[in-house]
């Protein structure tokens, strides 16, 4: 939500940009020369931005897992450093640690936070897997690898990507939101595929990526937590 000096600085800006048009229509007829008309800098492309976070740290990996002692106190640490953010829209995994990580936030500011079961964590397999981490790490190089009853990362990526989509075509003014570990390497790892294995492993609990996505499609990212 807008404070009353950021509508006001819009507003202003408005009127200085109408001026502008005017000023400058007056101007280009008073040139013959079209060399010597002046020329109007060209307006910015539009970029959307996005707040990507993964949870804070768990008791476990079951959907219904709560915050550790320490997980809360990160995401108290969480809660500070989004207050610098001009977040409008919050949205989370439906699993339980995900929405514990951003309701200190949430609740802070007066956001909602909307449960999103596209941002789910991955499910790897409905069986145990000796080396589930091999997985993880062949999933970079084949995306269609899948276990006995889990998701491949083709899958997940589908439909992560989407709930991505569906959000940033709202027109937020700066959307946020909460996924998990393995989903979140696979989104970064769709932007640059240097992003793999490695890159999974340096995430953090809780971690906080910034995703942009220019007027022609194409996206990029910057780490921003501290």
């Amino acid at each position: 939500m807008w404070n009353g000096g950021e509508v006001a600085r819009v507003a202003v800006a408005e009127v200085v940009e109408r001026h502008y048009s005017h000023a400058h229509t007056m101007r280009t007829a008073q040139h013959d020369d079209p060399s010597e008309r002046p020329v109007r800098p060209k307006s910015t492309p539009r970029v959307r931005t996005l707040l990507l976070v993964r949870h804070c740290q768990a008791a476990s990996q079951h959907p219904d897992a709560p915050l550790t002692d320490v997980g809360f106190g990160q995401a108290q640490r969480l809660a500070e450093f989004l207050r610098d953010y001009p977040i409008d829209f919050v949205a989370a995994s439906r699993y339980r640690r995900a929405r514990q990580t951003i309701e200190p936030y949430a609740g802070s500011v007066g956001l909602p936070v909307y449960q999103e079961r596209r941002l789910n964590e991955r499910v790897l397999s409905t069986a145990p897997i000796p080396d589930w981490e091999q997985l993880v790490r062949d999933s970079f190089d084949n995306a269609d690898l899948c276990a006995p009853g889990g998701e491949s990362a083709a899958g997940v990526l589908r439909r992560a990507r989407a709930a991505l989509d569906d959000i940033l075509v709202r027109d937020h003014r700066l959307p946020l939101v909460v996924t998990h570990g393995n989903v979140m390497a696979l989104l970064l790892h769709s932007v640059d595929g240097t992003f793999g294995y490695s890159g999974w492993k340096s995430l953090t609990n809780p971690d906080v990526y910034m995703l942009r996505e220019g007027s022609d499609g194409r996206r990029s990212f910057e780490r921003v937590w501290p």
